[in-house]
C-alpha cells in the first residue's frame, strides 16, 4: 500500500512523528516538496531527533529514504544534517537517495529572502529566511541550479558565476551585501563531492521499487494551508503542500496512491503571519506555559487557538484524506471546557468553508460548539477505550466534522504513546 501523509491544518500538526509510527509497515519514505524551512522532530526514548530534509523514515532501521525533485535542497544545510545523523550512529549509506533534478537552494536566495522581508515591514510574510521561496522562483523562471549541475563541477561553476552576478546586482539594489562567488563555489563543490553518491535518478528508481510491490510512504512537509495554491495566500509557501503535491514531487502517478492520511492536532497552530480565525490567546497562553508549541526550525512560539473544523473540513476535501491521525490530545487534559470552530460568520453570512482571500478570513469569526473537557491526564492511555469518555467524544467529533475516518490519535511525544483506533 502506497500511502501518502499531509498535514491537514498550517504545519506544524506533528507528521514527523506519525511518519516514524507509519514507517513501520513501509518499505521506503519519500519527501516531495519543501526545504529545510521544516522541521520534523521524533522522540525516541530519551533521545530528540529534528530533521529538516532527510524524511524520518531514515530513524527505522532498514528503512530506504528518498529526497525527491520537487524538493529544493540546501546542499550545505543537507551535509550538516547528515553528518550530524552519522555522529549519533544512524547510518545512512545505501539507505538515503537524492534526485539529480531537485533545485539547489543558495545564499543569493537566503540574502534576497531576508532583504524582501525587511522590505515589506508589518506587511511581511514570516518566512523563516532560508531562501525557499526565491528558491521556487528561480524554479519557475527557469533560471535554476539542480543537483545534477552540482556534480559536474565546470558546468556548475560558470551557471553558479552567472547567476552570483546577477543577483548580487540585485540584492545591492536593495541594500544587502554582495556575495563572493569563490567562497559560494568553493562551499557548494565541496558539498557536491560528499552528496554525489546519493544523488540518482530517483523516479526510475522508485518505479523500479513499485514493480516489486515496495510500499512507498509519501512524508509532506508544512500544511495544507500554507500550499501555493490553496493556502490563505500570500501567507503560504512556495511549494505544493497538498497531496497533489506529492505526485508532482516524486514523479509517481496518481493512480499509484493507495489512500491518503491527514494530520492534525486537536486544536490549531499557525507560525508565521496571516490569519488564523480561531486564534485564541488563553489556548496559547496554557500551551506555551505547558513548555509546547515552539518551533522546531525557528524556535518561534507558535500561534494557537481551537480547533477549526471549517479549515480541516476544507484540507479533507482538497486532499481526498481517507483517514486521521489527531495528536496533541494531552495538551487539552487541563481544560473543563473545549471549543470546536464548525463554521464562520461572514459579512452576516454563516459558511461552511474558508474564503480563499486571505483579507476575507480576517473578517471571519467562528461559530462555536462547546463541549466538556475531562481534566483527566491521557498521556499514559494506550488504547482508545481506556481514554476518558469526553476525550472519546471529542475526537469522535472531530473526525465527524472533518468528513474522515479517525485512526491514529498521539497523546505525547514519545513513539510509544501513538495508537490506532
Amino acid at each position: 500500500m502506497n500511502t501518502i501523509l499531509v498535514g491537514a491544518q498550517w504545519g506544524d500538526e506533528g507528521k514527523g512523528k506519525i511518519i516514524d509510527v507509519l514507517t513501520e509497515e513501509a518499505d521506503i519514505v519519500v519527501r516531495s516538496q519543501g526545504g529545510n524551512n521544516a522541521g520534523h522532530t521524533v522522540e525516541i526514548g530519551k533521545e530528540k531527533f529534528v530533521l529538516h530534509l532527510i524524511p524520518s523514515g531514515i530513524l527505522r532501521a532498514g528503512k530506504k529514504c528518498v529526497i525527491a525533485n520537487g524538493v529544493v535542497i540546501d546542499p550545505v544545510a543537507l551535509v550538516g544534517e547528515i553528518e550530524g545523523l552519522e555522529k549519533r550512529g544512524i547510518k545512512l549509506a545505501n539507505r538515503l537517495l537524492i534526485s539529480e533534478t531537485a533545485h539547489l537552494v543558495l545564499p543569493y536566495h537566503r540574502a534576497l529572502d531576508e532583504q524582501r522581508e525587511l522590505r515589506k515591514g508589518r506587511n511581511k510574510i514570516g518566512t523563516t529566511k532560508r531562501g525557499i521561496g526565491p528558491a521556487y522562483g528561480d524554479k519557475a523562471a527557469r533560471t535554476g541550479l539542480r543537483m545534477i549541475d552540482l556534480v559536474r563541477p565546470k558546468t556548475f561553476s560558470t551557471k553558479l558565476k552567472s547567476r552570483i552576478e546577477e543577483n548580487n546586482a540585485i540584492l545591492e539594489s536593495l541594500g544587502g551585501a554582495p556575495l563572493s562567488f569563490r567562497e559560494v563555489e568553493k562551499a557548494y563543490l565541496d558539498a557536491g563531492r560528499k552528496l554525489a553518491p546519493y544523488i540518482t535518478n530517483t523516479v526510475v528508481w522508485l518505479h523500479g521499487q513499485l514493480e516489486k510491490q515496495k510500499r512507498i510512504l509519501f512524508e509532506g512537509a508544512q500544511g495544507t494551508f500554507l500550499d501555493i495554491d490553496f493556502g490563505t495566500y500570500p501567507f503560504v509557501t512556495s511549494s505544493n503542500t497538498t497531496a497533489g503535491g506529492s505526485c508532482t514531487g516524486s514523479g509517481i502517478p496518481p493512480h499509484r496512491m493507495d489512500r491518503v492520511v491527514g494530520v492534525m492536532k486537536a486544536y490549531t497552530t499557525r507560525v508565521g503571519e496571516g490569519p488564523l480565525p480561531t486564534e485564541c490567546a488563553e489556548v496559547s497562553d496554557m500551551l506555551h506555559a505547558m513548555g509546547r508549541e515552539f518551533g522546531a526550525t525557528t524556535g518561534r512560539a507558535r500561534r494557537c487557538g481551537w480547533f477549526d473544523a471549517v479549515a480541516t473540513r476544507y484540507a479533507r476535501v482538497v486532499n481526498g484524506i481517507d483517514e486521521l491521525a489527531i495528536t496533541n490530545l494531552d495538551g487539552l487534559d487541563t481544560l473543563m471546557e473545549i471549543r470546536i470552530c464548525i463554521a464562520y460568520e461572514c459579512r452576516g453570512k454563516r459558511i461552511a468553508f474558508p474564503p480563499n482571500d486571505a483579507e476575507e478570513l480576517l473578517h471571519c469569526r467562528p461559530i462555536y460548539r462547546k463541549f466538556a473537557g475531562w481534566q483527566r491526564p491521557t498521556s499514559d492511555v494506550r488504547h482508545f477505550k481506556k481514554l476518558p469518555v469526553a476525550a472519546q467524544r471529542y475526537l469522535k467529533a472531530l473526525a465527524e466534522l472533518t468528513g474522515a475516518r479517525l485512526r491514529i490519535v498521539s497523546v505525547g511525544a514519545q513513539r510509544e504513546q501513538t495508537f490506532t483506533v
